[in-house]
């Protein structure tokens, strides 16, 4: 018998362990380092990482750029932690929410030399964790003894949200758009956050199915907010699918473009100072759009289907569904909920993120 964890429980317990501000080890390439989440570090963790020598503030380029540190390894930055700087310091580089209050950060040091392979693992988990993508990292000896931390090995932190997911529950859910509504939930084999698939009807697995992959929205779906229009194409996508009979909804909890509630409100702050969505991401560290529509195209084949009209306004989703095995034999524009309150909003999306809006 072995009580060895396995590199999947692994990856799970590292994502908890910088959620809570606990240290992480991780290891790569020969080499070793010591990781915390700026967003969640505490005072006194630092000072241990400070013990095991020089630290980093692993930031993304986006950031990188914000804040005008040279990001030498392209899509992140090193940024050498200076030996007055506290944790309030690091905080506030990695977070936009301190630009106005504490503007006179730099300028920074970068580092330019040795691999960034355990930094950009560690940004990484950040995502994935739904934090700031910030890390303070400190290497260690590749031979160092920690028994109370489990290693990590950056191989096993996946790129995306692509991983295999498992079909665990099921019931008939009588809807109001149709009374032959069905709930199936899916648990990712990593860890990961719950997704949810509503079928309604019986769809022939052998012909294209009327298909919509929705992203989580709490504040469009769940309070109605006027910023976006994710509320009404929900309802709206529900709708056409219960007016045709059968179809599915898959609901995807990758909100706000993936990045979570909170980074999403940190991002409608930013918006009210004057920046669009997507430059809001970026001053936060984020791409455009972090989500992952593998994750879809994996529970589509679960469930039975190969070939979909699906429900988007978004041709990116599509070549994303084509390039994942499935036929997307349609696309179904879906254009309704624009308001003069998220006007700006949908311009965005169809100037700088090709959406046929």
């Amino acid at each position: 018998m072995t009580l060895a964890l396995t590199p999947r429980e692994l990856l799970a317990r590292a994502r908890v362990d910088l959620r809570i501000g606990a240290p992480l080890l991780l290891e790569g390439g020969g080499a070793s380092a010591m990781v915390l989440a700026a967003e969640t570090a505490s005072a006194e963790r630092l000072a241990d990482l400070r013990a095991l020598g020089p630290v980093d503030l692993a930031i993304s380029d986006w950031r990188a750029a914000t804040l005008r540190a040279r990001a030498y390894d392209g899509d992140l930055a090193r940024v050498i932690l200076p030996r007055d700087a506290d944790l309030g310091w690091a905080r506030a580089t990695a977070d936009p929410a301190f630009d106005l209050d504490t503007p006179m950060k730099g300028p920074y040091a970068t580092r330019r030399d040795g691999s960034a392979a355990l930094h950009r693992a560690a940004i990484r988990l950040c995502k994935q964790a739904h934090l700031l993508p910030a890390a303070l990292v400190a290497p260690v000896p590749a031979d160092a003894v920690f028994p109370e931390l489990g290693r990590l090995d950056i191989g096993h932190v996946p790129e995306g949200d692509a991983g295999a997911v498992a079909e665990v529950a099921a019931a008939r859910v009588p809807l109001a758009v149709s009374r032959a509504g069905r709930v199936r939930v899916f648990r990712p084999l990593d860890g990961g956050d719950e997704h949810y698939a509503v079928e309604i009807g019986a769809p022939d697995r052998a012909a294209p199915v009327l298909c919509r992959l929705h992203s989580a929205c709490f504040t469009g779906d769940v309070i109605g907010s006027l910023k976006c229009d994710c509320g009404p194409q929900l309802r709206a996508a529900l709708a056409q699918i219960g007016a045709e009979g059968a179809g599915a909804l898959l609901y995807l909890n990758q909100e706000g473009r993936g990045i979570g509630l909170a980074n999403k409100m940190r991002a409608y702050a930013l918006q009210d100072q004057g920046f669009d969505t997507v430059e809001a991401n970026h001053r936060l560290g984020f791409e455009d759009d972090e989500r992952d529509f593998r994750l879809g195209a994996n529970m589509l084949k679960a469930m039975g289907f190969s070939r979909v009209r699906l429900m988007t306004n978004n041709p990116a989703k599509v070549a994303m569904m084509r390039n994942c095995g499935l036929e997307v034999v349609e696309r179904v524009p879906l254009r309704v909920g624009r308001s003069s309150f998220n006007s700006d909003y949908l311009d965005t999306k169809a100037a700088k993120s090709g959406h046929l809006l």
